[in-house]
């Protein structure tokens, strides 16, 4: 199902009509700030095991999720003073920060180092979603593994909506990725260069 929401001022009736999908264990499609994300709320494991499905992704890659806020941050990684002073600076924005893991992640989206990668996208739609769910969704391209991220939904209905629950239309989107960086112990890591001016990271 294709549903179109303002990617500028989304309406909160349909921000409502695809949380209500989420609870239910639902996979969605859903623009950010670089390209088109799948995901599902990260307690429903039902709705991990079918992205990994989809995606014909090695289980042992774990997802991302997006957070709310940098509070939401504090509740599932360990957020150190140095972390939050970095993340402060450059979210919401298009970056992925990898960050130890705490006990309330589920272990599906934990590397076997009990990290986890975050994300805060700068995106309407997404702070919507996140916010009215009341806990973090996972994020992963919408593609399949080793393949080039889609931004367009129509496209991404065509390859997988017979797969999803529902499909967000927030217009033509780029195929960007978001920067990848480590903060675990305190080290700044570059794992992927992508979208967000590295810059910022390092203040």
């Amino acid at each position: 199902m294709l549903l179109a929401i303002n990617p500028h001022h989304p309406q909160p009736r349909l921000i409502a009509q695809v949380v209500s999908v989420l609870k239910a264990g639902g996979v969605i499609a859903y623009p950010t700030d670089t390209t088109y994300g799948i995901g599902c709320s990260i307690f429903s494991k039902k709705g991990l095991e079918l992205i990994y499905q989809i995606k014909q992704r090695d289980r042992r890659k774990p997802f991302s999720f997006i957070c709310a806020d940098l509070s939401e941050v504090a509740r599932f990684a360990r957020l150190t003073n140095h972390a939050f002073k970095i993340m402060k600076r450059c979210l919401p924005g298009p970056y992925t920060f990898v960050l130890q893991a705490s006990r309330e992640v589920p272990d599906l989206l934990t590397t076997r180092q009990k990290t986890v990668g975050v994300r805060m996208p700068d995106h309407p739609i997404c702070s919507a979603l996140v916010r009215e769910l009341g806990n973090p969704i996972v994020t992963t391209s919408a593609n399949l593994s080793g393949e080039e991220p889609v931004g367009d939904p129509l496209e991404i209905n065509r390859q997988f909506g017979s797969q999803l629950n529902l499909v967000i239309d927030g217009g033509l989107l780029t195929t960007d990725v978001s920067s990848v960086v480590s903060l675990v112990g305190d080290r700044i890591e570059i794992l992927r260069e992508g979208s967000g001016d590295l810059a910022r990271i390092l203040g």
